[in-house]
């Protein structure tokens, strides 16, 4: 068999365009290039397709733009690109600019909105083309905390008590929102924008002030905020891989630096520390494990997730936080780290997840 054609797309319109770059850059590093023939198509956060043929290296710095501008120039064609399929299911792509390639597989190493939400999955859909990663249903599901959670309460998954606040409705009555908020929370209290990941616009607030701040913050990104009580206890994350029958990596807990793991040290400081397996009892590590996997089935995800959870001290009840269905992807990121504790190293990671796209879309019977 000769080289399978991959194409990673990465970057995109979501506040987490940069974790993008990071997880790309790590991903395309990896990848065998005696196994793989790799298209790289980068998405600009005003959302134009370019295909981009420089160096990996200037990916995550952000000058691949500038680099796939000049090198379409220099050959005559518009910087932009868009992707269009010649013949249902045989996989030919044609790209905005004439170019027509075969394309086995897509992978995008997208996070957030218009990546990690079901928009771009429904479009490979569409296309008929395999990709990397949960389906459209499930993505546009587990992207949506407020939507989520709902439909997990139904199955009776144990999470922290949550609500959840248009803002629309708090700029119209902005103390009526407020007094409804601290009449059913105590300080502090968690808001995030329901659709957003990696920490991107979450806050702890411990006051009055910092819950408008809060909430004003979490707008800017979302008009869904969902508000959480405080858990105190560990912050547990567990690595799910597989289509129907998923496994469970060992379960990390995370030991931030700050107040809580937020996005500037996920991705920039580096000063929390981990632990891989999580430093619990083998009963709760075993309980986390199942639930993930539970979880994983429930919102039929496929391919690859992180679930996840906290452990309420003295009570040690495993609770439910969320479920990212494109982790973030870097080689210090805890989605890979947890498999390579587990026995799975990064390079087979990125092997089995193809493996799995193609195996789904032969089940689905393309």
């Amino acid at each position: 068999m000769g080289k399978m054609n991959v194409m990673v797309i990465f970057g995109g319109k979501s506040g987490e365009h940069e974790v993008s770059l990071m997880s790309a850059t790590s991903i395309l590093r990896a990848m065998n290039k005696d196994k793989y023939n790799i298209i790289t198509v980068g998405i600009t956060k005003e959302g134009v397709w370019k295909l981009y043929e420089g160096p990996i290296d200037e990916i995550q710095s952000g000058a691949w733009e500038k680099t796939a501008d000049e090198g379409a120039q220099n050959a005559g064609l518009n910087t932009q690109m868009s992707l269009l399929p010649t013949e249902k299911g045989n996989g030919m792509i044609t790209f905005g600019n004439g170019r027509i390639e075969k394309v086995d597989v897509v992978f995008p190493v997208l996070h957030g909105p218009f990546g990690e939400d079901g928009t771009i999955q429904g479009l490979f859909e569409m296309i008929n083309i395999p990709y990397v990663g949960t389906g459209v249903l499930a993505s546009s599901v587990a992207m949506d905390k407020a939507i989520s959670k709902k439909l997990l309460q139904v199955d009776s998954i144990p999470q922290a008590k949550y609500d959840v606040v248009m803002f629309k409705e708090y700029k119209k009555d902005k103390m009526e929102v407020i007094s409804r908020i601290e009449e059913k929370f105590k300080y502090p209290i968690f808001v995030k924008p329901a659709n957003m990941g990696s920490s991107v616009g979450i806050t702890k607030a411990n006051t009055r002030e910092k819950l408008k701040e809060a909430i004003e913050l979490a707008g800017k990104y979302d008009r869904k905020i969902v508000i959480e009580e405080t858990i105190i206890g560990k912050e547990i994350e567990c690595s799910v891989l597989g289509n129907d029958d998923p496994i469970a990596s060992l379960p990390a807990e995370i030991i931030p630096s700050a107040e809580f793991y937020d996005y500037n040290d996920k991705y920039f400081a580096g000063t929390s520390k981990f632990a891989i397996p999580a430093n619990l009892p083998e009963s709760i590590l075993n309980e986390v494990r199942d639930m993930a996997i539970k979880v994983y089935k429930l919102l039929d995800c496929s391919g690859l997730s992180r679930v996840d959870f906290f452990v309420e001290s003295n009570t040690n009840r495993v609770l439910l936080n969320e479920v990212n269905t494109m982790p973030g992807f870097t080689k210090i990121s805890m989605y890979p780290k947890m498999w390579e504790a587990t026995g799975i190293k990064y390079e087979d990671l990125i092997d089995r997840l193809i493996e799995l796209a193609i195996e789904r879309f032969n089940e689905r019977g393309n």
